[in-house]
């Protein structure tokens, strides 16, 4: 539960830098290296941090206009063999599994919230698949395109775009989420028209029924639910850094097939199933978003109570005490 953070501080700030990196009890192996950053000027300070102070110390270190004058950069550890980084870690107040470190969570969110191709062909795919899997009636594509959905990135940019008040994140997350799902759609419904000319479906493959993925055209009280804790689940996996195949296919369960489903329904001319498709996506788009919303609330408001680090006196003090 060890963060490294790299720190470059301007030479008339790194007295102070060093005394509250020094009286944190997080803290280990603090390195100092005078003069060595060329752009912009200043020292660099390296330690390693337990997880739970991180956020506390990159606020201060905020505060003090460090981020604006010099620059922080945090690393994860993969394992770290020291009695020294064992302290901190047992020392530090709360646990490093339930902190989180909101600057590296907006970090990422702002990278896979990004409109690339990358994400259109991931997005695309995976309504591919869950169109087949809808005129063939079968689960084993459906979880395929479930795995490759990468819809949840710019919802939970949204969440934390507006929880923090990040305007530009907000529209860029808005924006990715709007132009994939629309590009996806389009090439789904070019794709679907051409296995309809081809002969190889017709509108009665829709129409018949599809135990296995019947449910993606039938909204009903349970899509909302299901949604929200899909939402929550996802955040979750996010803010803890705890990530899972699972908790990715969960999530997309609730939009690439309705999204596929409609796109199916606009080739084949089965408007009702299209438009049960789009309100069947609406609602899990909106229980989803809801969900992360609340729980970063929820999230920020729990570690704003949580423990925070504890100072640790100085060896002059100690030894005078």
């Amino acid at each position: 539960m060890l963060l490294h953070l790299r720190i470059t501080v301007p030479p008339d700030q790194v007295d102070d830098v060093l005394d509250l990196l020094d009286r944190h009890v997080g803290v280990a192996h603090l390195v100092h290296l005078p003069g060595v950053v060329r752009r912009p000027t200043g020292d660099l300070v390296l330690c390693d941090v337990a997880r739970e102070s991180v956020d506390e110390l990159v606020d201060a270190l905020q505060e003090r206009g460090v981020e604006e004058h010099g620059g922080i950069s945090i690393e994860s550890v993969d394992s770290a063999l020291s009695h020294s980084s064992d302290r901190a870690v047992r020392e530090a107040p709360g646990h490093g599994g339930d902190a989180v470190v909101w600057d590296q969570v907006i970090d990422a969110a702002e990278t896979e919230s990004t409109l690339t191709v990358t994400f259109v062909t991931f997005l695309t795919i995976a309504s591919l698949l869950a169109a087949m899997a809808v005129l063939t009636d079968s689960a084993v594509l459906l979880i395929g395109g479930m795995v490759m959905g990468p819809e949840f990135s710019p919802l939970a940019g949204i969440a934390l775009g507006i929880a923090h008040r990040r305007g530009r994140l907000v529209r860029q997350s808005t924006y990715t989420l709007v132009v994939g799902f629309a590009i996806a759609t389009a090439l789904t419904i070019v794709a679907a028209l051409l296995v309809r000319a081809a002969g190889w479906a017709t509108v009665d493959d829709l129409l018949g029924e599809r135990p296995e993925t019947g449910f993606i055209t039938r909204p009903d009280r349970w899509s909302f639910p299901v949604a929200f804790i899909a939402g929550t689940a996802g955040m979750l996996a996010l803010t803890s850094a705890k990530s899972s195949s699972l908790v990715g296919v969960f999530i997309s369960v609730t939009t690439v097939p309705a999204t596929a489903a409609f796109a199916l329904g606009v080739a084949f001319g089965d408007w009702t199933d299209a438009a049960r498709s789009a309100l069947q996506l609406g609602i899990n788009v909106l229980g989803i978003l809801l969900a992360a919303l609340v729980t970063v609330q929820v999230l920020r408001a729990l570690w704003r109570r949580a423990p925070r680090t504890r100072p640790r006196r100085r060896r002059a003090d100690a030894s005078a005490g």
